[in-house]
């Protein structure tokens, strides 16, 4: 499996309704990104409205093409466009700015026990 972690940027102004829709996000749309290999898939808030997102799948790219593919997403990334900034006509799901892993404590102990 692998890790993945990227940032988005919501408007500070509608946090506090971004963090609303997600309490809870629809049963169908859970559904979606669990049946599309997404696992393990977490979103932090700073005050400020950065957005960390860290995710688990197999394969990062298949899994966001098998979300396009589903009508839930669609609906959904059209009601969270609102929320962000600088996503220059993309999708939120399609606008990730995905970080480089530079430390993994379980990788580097399993380095060690070889």
């Amino acid at each position: 499996m692998n890790r993945y972690c990227f940032l988005l940027q919501v408007r500070p102004e509608r946090l506090a309704e971004y963090k609303e829709r997600h309490a809870p996000v629809w049963p169908e749309m859970l559904r979606a990104l669990a049946d599309s290999g997404w696992t393990n898939y977490s979103l932090f808030a700073r005050p400020d409205g950065l957005l960390v997102g860290y995710v688990e799948a197999e394969d990062l790219d298949a899994a966001q093409a098998a979300m396009a593919r589903t009508e839930v997403n669609a609906r959904w990334q059209a009601g969270m466009a609102e929320f962000f900034v600088g996503l220059d006509g993309r999708a939120p799901d399609e606008g990730f700015l995905l970080l480089e892993e530079v430390f993994n404590l379980e990788s580097q102990l399993e380095a060690t026990r070889r």
